[in-house]
């Protein structure tokens, strides 16, 4: 068999891209790693788009978070206006126009409801997801089940917060889109930040 110079050329491009993009995803994946170890609380502000594919309908939110690992604090405001606490252990959506709430055990499983709390677990990505490069973003695929996750997409940030945005797309192609802005970190957030006292009147429901 017979090989032309081009062909040769060519599939040694291809795995020299391959082995360059292996490397990049792991030098990423690294970095992220690295500016977690060093983040004891994060607060900025998330604009949050939700693609439903059967309806074909896109609706943006828009609000404030706070991370304390375990915990976390997500502040939707507008029509829609309602706040998710997490605790590492369980979850509770208080809706203040409903005048109640809903708690619940919280675990992998639960990310499609709320895909933004991945952002407190992006410290052991190499551990969760196999990792590739997509472009300029990170490519990440659930080892194990999250849920529906079918992948997620991290667009690298510079500066102490080491992530600008991220996608989740689930099994039926449903889309998430969180853009980050205005991120700092290691402020001293107080623990009463993710202390849930419920006003009164409102009913807090066990699921």
């Amino acid at each position: 068999m017979k090989y032309s110079i081009s062909s040769v050329l060519f599939s040694a491009f291809l795995l020299f891209s391959a082995v360059f993009c292996f490397a990049g995803a792991e030098d990423e994946a690294a970095r992220i790693q690295k500016a977690y170890e060093k983040i004891k609380d994060i607060k900025g502000i998330f604009v949050q788009k939700s693609y439903v594919r059967d309806l074909k309908r896109t609706d943006t939110y828009q609000g404030q978070f706070f991370i304390k690992p375990p915990k976390m604090k997500w502040e939707y405001r507008g029509e829609k206006a309602q706040t998710v606490f997490i605790t590492g252990e369980e979850i509770l959506i208080y809706q203040k126009k409903e005048n109640q709430a809903f708690q619940s055990r919280f675990d992998r499983s639960i990310y499609g409801q709320a895909p933004i709390a991945l952002l407190g677990g992006f410290g052991d990505i190499r551990k969760e997801f196999e990792v590739t490069m997509k472009g300029d973003r990170l490519h990440l695929k659930p080892k194990k089940s999250m849920g529906n996750i079918a992948y997620i997409e991290i667009t690298p940030a510079e500066g102490d917060f080491p992530i600008g945005a991220l996608t989740i797309v689930d099994s039926l192609s449903n889309r998430i889109d969180v853009q980050l802005k205005d991120v700092v970190v290691n402020t001293g957030l107080k623990d009463r930040i993710f202390e849930f006292t419920p006003p009164e009147g409102v009913t807090v429901l066990r699921q």
